[in-house]
């Protein structure tokens, strides 16, 4: 997040939280994703977080089918795709690293709808009307970002 915010000049600290924190109730909700992100949400209001980043917390979850508003609920939606599919990359390699990916190998698997069959295609594809930037530069950024927090990653 900390990246994209960089390409399209928005608040780096911000975005940055929003992708830190969307994930925050997983471990509450992970056996009711309908309730996934509106239990962070909650926890999240009550606090001095930016309005902004707690909505698109909370609108992240596609089950809820809220719209998305903001740049930062776009992107933060669109990311989080592009990241499972650069972890389960990651893990099928040899050495199971990030650093042993690139922009082709990911995009090989991109293409390949059996692969990481949950992440959504479509999702990420989105990236290009909503953030104007190519599928490909988005997995450049969070290559380059993950590989930045690769050892916090455990990748």
């Amino acid at each position: 997040m900390r990246g994209l915010a960089r390409k399209l000049d928005e608040d780096e600290e911000k975005w940055g939280l929003a992708g830190l924190l969307h994930d925050l109730d997983w471990e509450q909700t992970k056996d009711e994703p309908s309730r996934h992100s509106l239990v962070a949400y909650d926890i999240l209001e009550k606090t001095d977080l930016d309005g902004e980043v707690a909505l698109a917390i909370k609108r992240h979850n596609p089950a809820h089918k809220l719209e998305l508003e903001t740049l930062l609920d776009k992107a933060l939606y669109s990311a989080e795709e592009i990241t499972g599919l650069l972890t389960a990359c990651a893990l099928v390699q040899p050495e199971k690293k990030l650093s042993a990916l690139t922009r082709e190998s990911v995009m090989k698997k991109f293409k390949n709808k059996s692969f990481a069959a949950g992440v959504d295609r479509e999702v990420v594809k989105l990236v290009e009307p909503w953030l104007g930037i190519s599928v490909e530069e988005l997995v450049d950024i969070c290559l380059e970002e993950m590989n930045k927090i690769s050892d916090e990653l455990g990748l």
